[in-house]
């Protein structure tokens, strides 16, 4: 698979349901051994095993939109243990998982793989054009 923004994601920027500037959004280490993206069908994060999981950030910070383009500071998970992270799954955090609507998926990205080791890992945003994702 390739770095995708998945349908459901789209459809909640087109209906206003996600509000990159003012929602929780948040990033997950995901192992992609326990889970098979479907950018098509897959729209909340209950369709992402938990067993898939590996590190779930903090709610990203100094989010900004200009021009379509989604960016935000870069992304550090403390302490990380537990299985290789072959993608990051970004996400609108709701505190519910059948309502935190799936952004994007991300899992073709200079760092990935990651084997954790229970250090901190930080993901450190593409600065070029396109930043995390464009619409």
């Amino acid at each position: 698979m390739a770095n995708g923004l998945y349908n459901k994601g789209r459809e909640g920027f087109l209906s206003g349901a996600i509000n990159m500037s003012s929602n929780d959004i948040r990033a997950i280490l995901v192992d992609t051994a326990d889970y098979t993206v479907n950018l098509a069908t897959h729209d909340f994060l209950d369709d992402v095993p938990a067993a898939s999981r590996v590190a779930v950030s903090a709610a990203m910070a100094s989010k900004t939109v200009t021009d379509g383009i989604f960016d935000a500071d870069d992304v550090t998970w403390s302490a990380v243990s537990g299985d290789p992270s072959e993608a990051i799954v970004i996400y609108q955090h709701t505190g519910t998982e059948s309502t935190s609507r799936l952004i994007a998926y991300i899992d073709t990205a200079t760092g990935l793989p990651v084997i954790p080791n229970g250090g901190n890992i930080t993901v450190t945003w593409d600065s070029g054009t396109n930043k995390i994702f464009k619409l």
